[in-house]
């Protein structure tokens, strides 16, 4: 059996969850999610909780079963209380700002890139006290929250010589030493 799977979800106050065939809806505070349920899994709404079981008991059925559990579980808990990455982003000349449904970013290339924000997805922009932008990516869809955060880094990764580029907040970029000049007369 499935460790994670068996395990029920505590539906917390003033969230609904509805289940019409495969498909589960979840609803709250911070919004609302919708998601189809793969085949063999079974899910019922019972005395407050969400409950999932499986008929197909083999390695991929039980692999499913502990996934739609935490999927589901990942729903309840943001539409309740929702989820949020921070970005910070160093090097000299490098800035963020919203500019009405879009967050631009000065990368150091010739040119600003222009990313279009899910419609889901709130996007905030500050300064640290070391004039830093710090990026927040808040949001009810852990997947798309944590998607939008990579796709924001992957525009500039942090390299390892100068520390400059998209990082999250509290990474660890392993710096390497540059190229050292050798003493006079080498050659």
């Amino acid at each position: 059996m499935s460790r994670v799977g068996k395990q029920p979800i505590v539906i917390p106050a003033k969230t609904k969850v509805e289940v019409k065939g495969q498909t589960v809806h979840v609803e709250g505070s911070k919004g609302s999610l919708e998601w189809t349920v793969p085949f063999p899994i079974k899910v019922e709404v019972k005395d407050g909780k969400v409950l999932t079981t499986t008929a197909q008991m083999d390695r991929t059925g039980k692999s499913r079963w502990g996934l739609s559990r935490s999927l589901i579980a990942n729903m309840v808990k943001g539409v309740n209380e929702g989820y949020s990455k921070q970005l910070i982003v160093e090097g000299v000349g490098f800035r963020a700002a919203i500019k009405g449904p879009n967050i631009e970013m000065l990368l150091g290339y010739s040119h600003p890139i222009v990313y279009e924000i899910p419609k889901t997805i709130k996007i905030t922009v500050v300064e640290t006290a070391d004039k830093k932008p710090l990026i927040t990516i808040e949001g009810c869809d852990k997947q798309l929250v944590g998607e939008t955060a990579a796709c924001l880094r992957r525009f500039y990764k942090p390299e390892p010589y100068k520390g400059k580029g998209v990082r999250y907040l509290g990474e660890q970029v392993r710096r390497k030493a540059g190229k050292t000049v050798t003493g006079a007369g080498a050659g």
